[in-house]
């Protein structure tokens, strides 16, 4: 079976929309991307990774599929819709899968909706439940496309888009589909806030990864999505690795035993050793097992050399949505960057002296060469972890 090849990508965060103006903000000499604001957490002003863009209307679409997740989603989706277009056309609706990870569906107006209940004992006209069931975002999708091929969604927390990726390629492999449109989909919400809150894990300041000083995470919304085929493409799926701790509902394995099989699995899947690895894009949430854990798993796997950054002090947390967005970003490292350019690790310098003393990407540091290879690593609650690996084709 031919190698897994992402052929087209969209995206959308709180860096921006589309390709160039992610790429700005992301090698930009500045951190960017987060808004102070207690819009979802009253009287608590937080940091958090809000899409200000205009997206796109749903107008069109059955009232059940009209919520800001899909939005997010058709926002990614129009940057890449020509070529899903020629792939349907070329190998019918029937052959085009949907995989895709999500956490909230429709969420926020559930929110929106029990309050009107409290203030008003009326809910909104156009409210019903099935926004909020986790299927709908691939039912907005296969509704969009017209296609009629497999289409399922991925709700394993932060490890969803991620693994959706990886769902697709065994898609592809099986024979089961000829393109699969793949990514994940989140949006903010005043629920989510109030919940991660609640296990003392979010920062009201913007998030620290590696730091003596962090103190948790910043929440963030976005999507992204990627057609998946065997034609060649400008980067290669070129191996991917999934495991599960089966720890704790929410703290992860302290060793890092599960997320160091998923990192070696993905090399395995993809031939290469681990100093072939020029970047590795850290799940980095800035929360002190997770940080903890994961340093000591890429250490064991990947040595201390290889440089390494958390972008969410840009994007926040997307959850759903992160593994996603990280391969996204993976893309931009990996496609027209002649020179390099690696994602900056923006924190205050002040290393947790109890962890190992991994290579931290400067701001515009680059490895002064084409990046051949980026590992992408997407852990979650339950211990479902996920990594990716990615490769420029060219």
């Amino acid at each position: 079976m031919s190698a897994i090849h992402l052929q087209a990508m969209g995206l959308v965060c709180s860096l921006g929309t589309g390709e160039a103006e992610v790429r700005r903000a992301l090698f930009g000499d500045a951190p960017a991307g987060l808004t102070i604001t207690d819009a979802y957490s009253p009287g608590r002003p937080l940091h958090l990774g809000m899409v200000h863009a205009e997206l796109p209307s749903l107008a069109h679409a059955a009232p059940h599929l009209r919520v800001r997740n899909n939005a997010l989603a058709a926002s990614a989706l129009a940057q890449m819709r020509p070529a899903v277009d020629q792939a349907i056309a070329r190998f019918g609706p029937g052959r085009v899968a949907i995989v895709v990870g999500t956490s909230t569906s429709g969420l926020p107006e559930g929110e929106a909706a029990r309050r009107q209940w409290e203030q008003q004992r009326s809910w909104p006209a156009d409210f019903s439940y099935a926004q909020q069931e986790l299927g709908n975002l691939a039912d907005f999708l296969a509704a969009e496309l017209g296609v009629t091929g497999p289409a399922h969604v991925i709700s394993t927390a932060c490890s969803s888009g991620a693994k959706a990726l990886a769902s697709g390629a065994r898609l592809l492999k099986a024979g089961l589909a000829d393109a699969v449109v793949a990514g994940g989909s989140d949006a903010l919400g005043a629920f989510t806030v109030a919940g991660f809150s609640a296990l003392e894990s979010v920062s009201a300041e913007r998030c620290n990864p590696l730091s003596a000083n962090r103190h948790g995470i910043n929440l963030g919304e976005g999507a992204a999505l990627f057609l998946m085929a065997r034609d060649e493409g400008p980067v290669r799926l070129a191996g991917w690795g999934e495991s599960s701790d089966a720890h704790h509902i929410s703290a992860p394995e302290p060793e890092g035993k599960g997320a160091i099989v998923a990192m070696r699995q993905a090399l395995q899947r993809a031939g290469l050793q681990p100093d072939q690895v020029d970047y590795l894009n850290l799940h980095g949430t800035a929360t002190p097992q997770n940080d903890a854990m994961e340093s000591k798993a890429v250490t064991v796997v990947l040595g201390t050399e290889v440089p390494v950054s958390s972008t969410k002090p840009l994007t926040g947390h997307t959850l759903a949505a992160a593994g996603a967005i990280e391969a996204a970003l993976a893309w931009l490292t990996l496609v027209d960057n002649p020179q390099g350019l690696l994602p900056p690790h923006w924190w205050d310098g002040q290393l947790d002296p109890a962890l190992p003393p991994l290579h931290i990407v400067r701001p515009g540091q680059s490895l002064g060469r084409p990046v051949r290879h980026v590992l992408s690593n997407s852990f979650a609650f339950g211990g479902s972890n996920a990594a990716l690996l990615l490769g420029a084709t060219s």
